[in-house]
C-alpha cells in the first residue's frame, strides 16, 4: 500500500516553509531599502568607492614611507602628488605623440574615407557619387531636424563630463585622507559599536580592505596583459604609437567593456590610416582575441585566486552587474561579489559547530586572529 502523508509534518513543513518566505521577504525589503538608499546618496557613495579603490593602489607605498618615520600628513602628501604626476605623465605619453602626428592622422583619415568611396563605387556594391551624396543629404537634413535633440545630448554629455571630474577630484581628495587618517579608522569604530560588534565588524573590514587590494592588483595584471599582448601584435604590424596605444589598453582594463570599446576603437583608426585595411582588420582580430582571451580566460582565473571566488562566479558577477546597473554594475560587480563572500564566510565561521575557547584559531581573541591589514579600513 502506498504511504499516507501524516498531517502532522505536513503542517509543519507548511509553517516552516511559510516562516522561512516571510523571512525571506523581509531581509529582501530590508536589502531593497538599503539600496533605495544607497542610491539616492550616490553622488557621494561613488566618490568614495573610487577613493578606496585608488587607495589599494598607492597605500604599500604610504605604508613604507611611514615605516621610514615619515609624518601621516607628509607620507599622503608624497604618495597623491606621486599619482598625480603619473596620472599626467600617462595622458602626456598618450597625447603627445598623438598630437605630434595629427597632420598625419587627419590626411590618413581623408585618404581612408576616399579609399572607402571608391570601394562602395565599385562591384558588387556600385554605389555612384550621386547616390553618396545623396546619402550624405539626407544625414544633414536629420541632423537639421533634430537640432534640439542633439542639443539636449551635447548638453547631457557636458554634464556627465562636469559629474565626473567632480567625482575624480572628491576621489583624490578622499584617497588624500585615507592616506593620512586611515590607520586611525578601525580603532575609532571599535570603540563606538557595542558587545561582540566592536570585535566582529573590525575584523570583517580588514579582511575586506584585503580582498579589495587583491582586486584591484588582479585588474592591474590583466590591464598589464592585454597591453602587453595588445602592443606586441600592433608592433609585429608596424603600426606607429604602439607604447601610447599600449598604455591606453593598460589605463581602459579598468573601465569595464567601454574602455576596451575606446581603446580598440583607436587602435584600429590609427591602423587604418596609418597602413592600410588589411591591417586595421589584422589589429581588429588580434584585439577581439586578446580581449576575448581576457575576458574568459585570464580575468576569471586571475581574479578568481586572488578574491577567493570560482572563475565562474567571476563571470557571473560581471554579467548580472552589468545587466543591473550598466558599467558602473560590471566595475564593482566582482568586488561586491568578493565583499559578500567575506561576510557570509565570517558569518560561517562564528555560527559554525567548532569549539569555543581562546586556544581555538578561528574565535575572535584566539592566537590566530587576523591581524587588521594597514589602509583605509584596518588599524595601524
Amino acid at each position: 500500500m502506498p504511504a499516507t502523508l501524516s498531517s502532522a509534518r505536513t503542517r509543519a513543513a507548511l509553517r516552516t516553509t511559510a516562516r522561512f518566505s516571510a523571512e525571506s521577504l523581509l531581509v529582501l525589503a530590508a536589502l531593497a531599502v538599503a539600496l533605495w538608499i544607497l542610491g539616492r546618496m550616490w553622488s557621494v557613495v561613488w566618490p568614495l568607492i573610487i577613493g578606496l579603490l585608488l587607495t589599494t593602489l598607492t597605500w604599500p607605498l604610504a605604508r613604507v614611507l611611514r615605516r621610514h618615520k615619515w609624518p601621516p600628513a607628509l607620507a599622503a602628501s608624497a604618495v597623491t602628488v606621486l599619482f598625480l604626476l603619473v596620472i599626467a605623465g600617462i595622458v602626456t605619453l598618450i597625447a603627445v605623440p598623438m598630437a605630434s602626428q595629427t597632420d598625419e592622422l587627419t590626411d590618413g583619415v581623408t585618404e581612408g574615407i576616399q579609399k572607402l568611396r571608391d570601394w562602395a563605387a565599385g562591384p558588387p556594391l556600385n554605389i555612384d557619387d550621386s547616390q553618396i551624396t545623396h546619402a550624405v543629404d539626407s544625414a544633414m537634413a536629420r541632423v537639421q531636424d533634430s537640432v534640439g535633440t542633439i542639443t539636449t545630448t551635447v548638453a547631457t554629455g557636458i554634464s556627465t563630463v562636469v559629474n565626473g571630474l567632480i567625482t575624480a577630484v572628491l576621489a583624490v581628495f578622499l584617497m588624500f585622507f585615507f592616506l593620512k587618517d586611515g590607520p586611525r579608522f578601525l580603532p575609532w569604530l571599535a570603540r563606538q559599536l557595542p558587545g561582540r560588534l566592536a570585535t566582529d565588524v573590525p575584523v570583517v573590514a580588514a579582511r575586506s580592505w584585503e580582498t579589495l587590494g587583491s582586486f584591484v592588483r588582479s585588474q592591474a595584471l590583466v590591464g598589464l596583459l592585454d597591453g602587453v599582448f595588445i602592443g606586441l601584435g600592433l608592433w609585429i604590424l608596424g603600426v606607429p604609437l604602439v607604447l601610447p596605444l599600449a598604455v591606453l589598453t593598460f589605463v581602459s582594463a579598468f573601465v569595464p567593456i567601454v574602455g576596451a570599446l575606446f581603446a580598440g576603437f583607436v587602435a584600429v583608426l590609427i591602423a587604418l590610416v596609418s597602413n592600410g585595411l588589411t591591417d586595421a582588420l589584422i589589429t581588429l582580430a588580434i584585439i577581439v582575441l586578446v580581449q576575448q582571451l581576457e575576458g574568459n580566460v585570464f580575468q576569471p582565473i586571475i581574479q578568481s585566486r586572488g578574491l577567493g571566488l570560482h572563475a565562474a562566479v567571476v563571470l557571473l558577477a560581471v554579467t548580472l552587474g552589468g545587466s543591473l546597473a550598466g558599467i558602473v554594475g560590471s566595475l564593482l560587480a566582482v568586488p561586491v561579489a568578493a565583499l559578500i563572500a567575506v561576510v557570509w564566510n565570517y558569518v560561517r565561521e562564528q555560527l559554525g559547530d567548532e569549539p569555543d575557547g581562546p586556544d581555538h584559531p578561528d574565535t575572535p581573541g584566539g592566537p590566530d586572529r587576523p591581524e587588521p591589514v594597514p589602509g583605509p579600513a584596518a588599524a595601524g
